[in-house]
Formats: structure tokens, sequence, C-alpha cells
């Protein structure tokens, strides 16, 4: 895994490709094809994407700047001989100029070199300089397998800033080498504008936020389709994204800022937003999500479905949840019985993960959570004063409101006898590892497991929430800011690593800061399938 990547950026600073265009992303020297005239060569300056890895099939994503349409080459050596050329869709505005491809027939455990194109429309002879990426497809054997997790970027006013770095935390990522990053939610911030400087409380200049001279949808909250695009494309003028999305493939799901704060079909929007239609609000921001995410959609049946299965080699599945597009609305959430206004992953969607969870082989199964499962996340008061929950938490006691679903897939983890279940999370802006104890719990019909939380990548830092004893959870660590919306200069960005030796036998968990410094550590043991062989 090392080795390819070293070569690749070897070759990419020194003859085969130059580091030039917005932000750094990676260009070849070498033209594609005849070009008529500069100006109808069409452009790539936001780099490339690569999600969704699968057994021999992979997502590549990029934006071309005005129509024209994709071409995709593949190689398994970084000067592309012998290269497989696709050809791919168009890019026009009715997808904001982004297109995808979905690779297939890829070597099993190999590196794979890809190379992207967009050709004019009006002439069909005049190409974009390409732009260069790489992934690692599963491996077929045993191997050690490594990704890193967080979510959390561009939130509370923190952008680009230069002068700081950019996203930094992208770039300690790259530089663990991982396998896949798995994105887990607020890819964005529509509900969070931008402003050029912010001071502090003597007026000083502590943040200077770049790019809003070409993306100056960042200054309002997002409402129109157009304003939600900008908000994924500003993220990618980031150098450091750049560069990590070239070599890091992707994985990811949504929370709520992708549309807005606490984000329900029952959300009543506050008087900063002129489209007062929470469902049209919805509506936009998905189509954005769905065209500026490296993700391979479903299908025509339930086009929009954002949670999916990742199988990883034998040794991970990765199960990716969705709980906000199923979600009754945010409420007191102490609802003795279940019903549409306690839903929280929807019948569907938890059917679907008990079924993929009874039926997995692979030793390690980590659930992708958007949210953590025991900390008290509030949204506010409701009529009577009480407070309003935004997450499954409700406060101490027995299993009420969303926390009845919570307690069916324990229940039903521990009935089948699934072993090696790990949740992972971001969402509350500090990092933290939680131990589950049933023998702690108000409710105890589950098996004992571990959830580790990662964030922000790139926002305000907060925190720490109060847990609920309902699941017995156990603050094990926590690292967390002095002040509320700390800025990323503070230092308390995190993300999370995940290690597992090449037979599968342990899981180590590391948690990290944004200059890649490990600030806790947690080493897992597998334990044997219900069959009482290893999976």
């Amino acid at each position: 895994m090392q080795t390819g990547r070293r070569t690749f950026i070897k070759h990419a600073l020194a003859g085969g490709v130059t580091l030039s265009g917005i932000g750094g992303i990676l260009y070849s020297r070498q033209a594609p094809a005849v070009v008529a005239s500069d100006s109808l060569r069409p452009m790539a300056p936001w780099g490339l994407q690569i999600g969704d890895v699968v057994d021999d099939r992979a997502i590549v994503w990029s934006r071309a700047d005005k129509p024209a349409r994709m071409f995709v080459e593949w190689a398994r050596d970084e000067n592309f001989a012998n290269a497989v050329a696709l050809r791919g869709p168009h890019a026009l505005d009715t997808t904001d100029f982004t297109a995808r491809l979905d690779l297939t027939g890829l070597p099993d455990e190999s590196d794979v070199f890809v190379r992207v194109t967009f050709e004019d429309l009006d002439s069909g002879k005049a190409r974009s300089e390409p732009v260069v990426g790489r992934l690692r497809t599963p491996p077929a054997k045993r191997r050690e397998i490594r990704f890193v997790w967080s979510g959390d970027t561009v939130g509370q006013g923190w952008g680009i800033d230069l002068g700081f770095g950019g996203m930094k935390i992208y770039e300690a990522m790259r530089r663990a080498r991982p396998d896949f990053f798995l994105h887990s939610g607020d890819t964005i911030y529509a509900d969070g504008p931008l402003q050029e400087r912010v001071t502090d409380a003597t007026g000083k200049l502590i943040w200077t936020n770049a790019f809003l001279d070409v993306v100056p949808e960042k200054l309002k909250v997002a409402e129109s389709l157009q304003e939600f695009r900008r908000n994924h494309l500003y993220n990618r003028y980031d150098a450091n994204l750049q560069r990590f999305s070239a070599e890091v493939p992707q994985i990811w799901q949504w929370d709520d800022h992708e549309v807005t704060n606490n984000w329900s079909d029952s959300k009543v929007l506050d008087n900063r937003y002129t489209e007062q239609r929470i469902q049209t609000l919805t509506a936009r921001a998905t189509r954005a999500f769905l065209e500026y995410s490296p993700l391979r959609w479903h299908n025509l049946a339930e086009s929009e479905r954002v949670y999916r299965h990742i199988p990883y080699g034998r040794e991970l599945d990765v199960f990716v949840l969705d709980m906000r597009s199923y979600r009754g609305p945010n409420t007191f959430n102490r609802q003795e019985q279940r019903s549409a206004d306690t839903a929280f992953l929807g019948r569907a969607q938890l059917a679907w993960l008990k079924s993929k969870l009874d039926r997995s082989t692979a030793t390690w199964k980590i659930i992708a959570s958007d949210m953590p499962l025991g900390l008290q996340v509030g949204d506010g008061t409701d009529a009577q004063g009480r407070p309003r929950w935004e997450g499954p938490a409700n406060g101490d006691g027995p299993v009420l409101g969303r926390e009845l679903e919570l307690a069916d897939i324990l229940r039903f983890i521990k009935r089948e006898e699934i072993r090696n279940v790990v949740w992972l999370t971001a969402d509350v802006h500090y990092c933290a590892a939680h131990y589950y104890d049933p023998n702690r719990a108000q409710f105890q019909d589950f098996d004992p497991f571990w959830e580790f939380v990662a964030g922000p990548l790139h926002a305000g830092s907060f925190g720490p929430n109060l847990l609920d004893n309902t699941f017995g959870p156990q603050l094990v660590f926590q690292k967390a800011p002095p002040t509320a919306n700390t800025p990323p200069s503070g230092g308390y960005q995190f993300f999370g690593q995940i290690d597992i030796d090449p037979h599968g036998k342990h899981l180590t968990a590391s948690l990290k800061d944004i200059d890649g410094t490990t600030v806790f550590t947690k080493r897992l043991d597998a334990q044997a399938s219900r069959d009482g062989r290893w999976d």
C-alpha cells in the first residue's frame, strides 16, 4: 500500500505531473489531445474523488467548469501503461457540471491509478488537463487494514484560512496512509455562513476566510439548489482536501448540516430563511449532496438512499447508517411505545441492518453512525418547556422514545450472537471513547460494546456532552476544548484511526489530533463467531 503511494507522489512531484491550479491539484504536463484554442479547453480545478470501493469496483468523481464529457482511464502503474480508457457521462448544468463513473473489473488487492479528463462539447476535440488519483482495491488475502474517520467540515464560521494552512487535518489523515476514509456526516454546513474576517472579543483578527470572492454563496444560509451546491464546492478549494481525496477513497454519510441544524420533516425554520418549507429545502440539499458525494447511487427504486453496506475484504464490513432521512420529529422523546414519532432509523433501515449483520461473515462489523448513541444532544425545549432531543438519548432512565429502536438492534445482536461490533461516530465536536456495559445500564439485554467518537474535521470545537445511563455507557476517555466554538487553530480537531491486523484477531482504535498525534488508543481482541470459529 505504502510503496505504490510513495511512487505515485514521487512521479507527481518529479516528472509526471505538476502542482498547479486552484488549491494545488495534480495536473499532467502532457496534453491529452490536440487543442484548437485554450478558450475551448474545459478545466477541472477541483480535482477528483474516489468513493465506495468494494471488491472490483470504485466510484470516480470530478467536476468540470463548463459543459463537457467525462473520460476516465485506469491502470495498474502510475505511467498508465496499458490503461483501460472509458467514456463517462456528460457533465452538464443539470448536475452542476459534476460527473461520476463506476469503475468495474478492477484487479484484486492492487494499486489502481486513475486519470480523468473532460472533453469540450463544442469542438469535440479540446480536452482538459487530466487530474490524477489512486486507490487500492480491497484485500483478497490477509493483510493489515487501516482506515480513518471523522466528521464536521467548515462549521461555525471557520472556513479556509490560508494563513493557518487551510484544513490541515486532511493532510494529517493523508499521512496516516489509510485504505479509506469514513466521513461521518456534516460534510458541509449549509446553515453556517462565513464572513471574511473573524475577530476575538478584543477586536483582534484571528481568522480570515478565503475564496468568498469566488463562492459568495457562503455568505448566507443555503436555500436554493445553487447555494447548496456552492457549499459543497467551497470545500474543494482547499489544497489539503484535494490532495487527500486524490489518494484516499472515501465513504460518505450525512447528518443535519447538509440541510440545516437538527432538521427533520417537522423542523421550523428561523427568520434567516426566506424559504420556509423544510421539505423543499431538504429536496434541494439532497440533490446537491448526491451530486457532490462520491457514493454509489443505490438504484432507481430508491435513488436517494444513503444507508448501505461496504464490505472490505474478509475481515471487515462497514454498515453506513442514515439517522436523518427516516426520523420522526424532535420531541421530548419519552414515549413508551414505538410509533412514527419515535422513528430514528425507520423500520425498513432497521430490518436491513439486522439482515446485513446476521449475514455478515466478516470478523469485524463497523457500524458507521451519524450520531453518538448515549450522549445527550438537545434541540431546545417544547411548548411545555421540556427538553427536546436531537439524538436517540433522552436523559437517564428506562428505554423510551427513539431508544426503543436502539434497544431492538442491541437485543438482536445479542440474541443472534453477532460478535465484534464496533460503533463509530462524530457529530459532537470533540473526541471520546465509550464502553457500553449492560451491568451498569437501565436496559441490560445486550452484549457490551465500544463506541468511539472523533471530530470535528474543521469546525468549531465544543463539548463535552452528558451521558445517558439507559444503555450504561462508561466514559473511558474524552478530550474537549476549554471554551465553546474553539477555532481549528486551537488544536481541538480530531480524527479516529482503525487498524486491523492481517488475521483479524485484533482491532486497534486510535483518536488523533489535528497534527496526527495520538491522544488515546484501545486494542480490542476479536471474539470467536457464534459457531465457535473465526468468521
